[in-house]
């Protein structure tokens, strides 16, 4: 029997596997979500991620991180986030689900105070660029303490003037961009992002610190320091993000 999951034990739930509850946001009627199990309506999203490598153990040790199969992190966590919807009767969504992808980015801007940095990665004031997103998870029911902690986290982000955001942004205010100017081929410029330079730069030889320490433009940036991925948790990612398979063949790393 599905079960009504407070922020407090759903938090509880999550740090086992390394992850972290990220907020969350009420659906409004204009949002468009799926209808939940027994046509129930969404009573909340809860946002699901990680800082920094705190996932890392959990999901290198899992049964998932070496058996050869496509995508293992994303299966990984989608052998929690189905479990936890089952638990309470909602349903778990990811950000590789698609076409159509559902606006992760959107969802978790209603969730967090994030801001969009020059490396096209949301910011946070407190994680920097050391956070990701895992799946949102969307529940028909919310216990009351819980709904009036999210409905006045709303209205105070309504209410904040523009003036103020713009005045108070993380990246703006930075001294000099460094991530601009430490990607060793310019990937990022004009506002974009050029991905073929980037796996181009990933596959050569003078690509090795990006692929064994993760992206240096990332790096560069002076927001959260300490919380940077540990070298085989970057270098996971960088695999990934040259097309490279997961596990790396032995002795070699890019």
């Amino acid at each position: 029997m599905p079960t009504t999951a407070s922020r407090s034990a759903l938090e509880r739930a999550l740090a086992s596997h390394g992850l972290r509850l990220c907020g969350g946001w009420i659906p409004a009627p204009r949002d468009t979500l799926a209808g939940l199990p027994a046509g129930s309506g969404a009573a909340v999203v809860w946002m699901v991620g990680q800082v920094g490598s705190e996932c890392w153990a959990a999901f290198s040790n899992s049964r998932f991180f070496a058996d050869g199969l496509p995508d293992p992190m994303d299966r990984w966590s989608k052998s929690i986030g189905d479990a936890l919807a089952h638990a309470h009767g909602g349903m778990a969504v990811y950000p590789s689900d698609g076409p159509p992808y559902a606006p992760f980015q959107q969802w978790a801007r209603r969730a967090e105070p994030l801001q969009a940095s020059p490396l096209l990665l949301q910011i946070h004031p407190r994680w920097g660029l050391w956070h990701a997103y895992r799946f949102a998870l969307v529940l028909p029911d919310l216990v009351a303490a819980d709904a009036q902690s999210l409905s006045a986290a709303d209205a105070q982000s309504l209410s904040a003037a523009a003036p103020a955001r713009v005045a108070a942004d993380i990246c703006l205010s930075c001294d000099g961009q460094p991530c601009l100017r430490r990607c060793p081929v310019g990937a990022f410029r004009d506002g974009g992002y050029d991905a073929n330079v980037c796996t181009g730069h990933l596959h050569q030889p003078q690509g090795r610190d990006c692929m064994s320490g993760g992206c240096l433009a990332r790096r560069a940036c002076p927001v959260a320091p300490d919380l940077q991925y540990q070298p085989a948790h970057a270098a996971f990612h960088m695999r990934a993000c040259a097309g490279l398979r997961w596990p790396e063949p032995a002795g070699r790393l890019g």
